[in-house]
């Protein structure tokens, strides 16, 4: 008997205990739960990582990436919304709601931030900063370099003393084998005895293309 007067009275515990809850649920009938959307005022875009405060305390939450948000509040809180690069905005909940649950659509408009401009010079003056720009010696770069390897003298000259490689010798040699197919047969043109070659060759001489030239 013992054992079923302690079921009992854990039973008795339990009701009245439920019964205390729901008298105090139904007491707190402010509480209710605050749910919406924080986005632009220009283009209705949702703006994440707003910060949601109940004002005068330390409770409030933040909006996710698509700007919904949804926490405890009670009837006749004032809600601040802020956030970075927008002005900061209130709610007030009214406190004659019928509701546990109310729902907003929150609009934010944008804050432009105009600051001051500041001029940093690494000299002291103007003058100073002008002198410095006039007698830099700018360093050579890749693109120097590359414009003088390229210049049309310096490839005549790299070009005049270039030795041929294997492409070069290649051709060279089938050009003379496809010169000697050419006069199989028959004698070669012989230059020694071209008159056209002779002339150009005392042409050459007076114009002094053959004397050694001083470096």
């Amino acid at each position: 008997m013992s054992s079923y007067k302690y079921i009992f009275i854990l039973l008795g515990f339990l009701i009245i205990s439920q019964s205390e809850l729901r008298a105090q649920a139904l007491a707190d009938d402010s509480v209710i739960q605050f749910s919406g959307v924080v986005v632009t005022g220009d283009s209705l875009k949702p703006i994440p990582f707003v910060n949601i405060r109940i004002k005068g305390t330390s409770m409030g939450t933040v909006t996710g990436f698509y700007g919904f948000f949804s926490f405890v509040a009670h009837k006749g809180d004032t809600i601040i919304f802020s956030s970075i690069g927008y002005r900061t905005s209130e709610y007030f909940i009214s406190d004659t709601l019928s509701s546990t649950r109310y729902s907003l659509f929150q609009m934010l408009q944008t804050d432009t931030m105009l600051l001051t401009e500041t001029v940093i010079y690494p000299w002291p003056t103007i003058e100073s900063l002008e002198y410095a720009i006039i007698h830099h010696n700018v360093p050579e770069d890749d693109y120097d370099r590359a414009m003088k390897n390229l210049a049309i003298e310096e490839m005549k000259e790299r070009g005049e003393n270039l030795a041929m490689d294997g492409a070069m010798n290649h051709r060279y040699q089938m050009q003379n084998y496809a010169d000697k197919a050419y006069w199989n047969g028959q004698y070669m043109p012989n230059q020694w005895l071209n008159p056209f070659a002779w002339a150009e060759f005392i042409k050459a001489w007076n114009d002094g293309k053959f004397k050694k030239k001083d470096d």
